[in-house]
């Protein structure tokens, strides 16, 4: 994480955040995107697998950033809306595998809500992202 941009924070004396981090501060152009979900850009599933979604999720969340010269570097922030929290603590080796492939060893803040249904039935993940461009 020493190559971002921003400055991740941790209170000394707590435990090591996996795959997180407790907070970020940055200063910049401002980025947020609407709920990812994990269909392509024809607004089609390609698949039913929870990892698989959320690979989809995030490599469109990658195409939005891009809209504005965002990077995955510049996220500060991932909020997860999951259908099934059983699915996502059961795929976490795999999920750790497609974020690494898709964001890079890049660990904005997170959080992780089960929710009892999305918008699209098929879905069982959206992430919100928020990336901060550095001035």
């Amino acid at each position: 994480m020493t190559d971002s941009p921003h400055q991740f924070l941790h209170p000394s004396h707590w435990k090591p955040a996996i795959g997180y981090s407790n907070g970020v501060a940055a200063s910049g152009r401002m980025v947020f995107t609407g709920g990812i979900i994990g269909w392509n850009a024809d607004q089609q599933f390609e698949t039913d697998d929870f990892v698989g979604q959320v690979e989809q999720a995030l490599r469109s969340i990658v195409e939005v950033l891009a809209c504005a010269g965002a990077r995955p570097e510049h996220l500060v922030r991932l909020t997860w809306y999951v259908t099934d929290k059983r699915e996502y603590l059961g795929s976490l080796k795999d999920l750790g595998r497609a974020y690494k492939a898709t964001i890079g060893r890049h660990y904005p803040a997170m959080a992780l809500v089960q929710v009892v249904g999305l918008v699209e039935d098929r879905a069982k993940v959206e992430i919100e992202a928020t990336a901060v461009i550095p001035a």
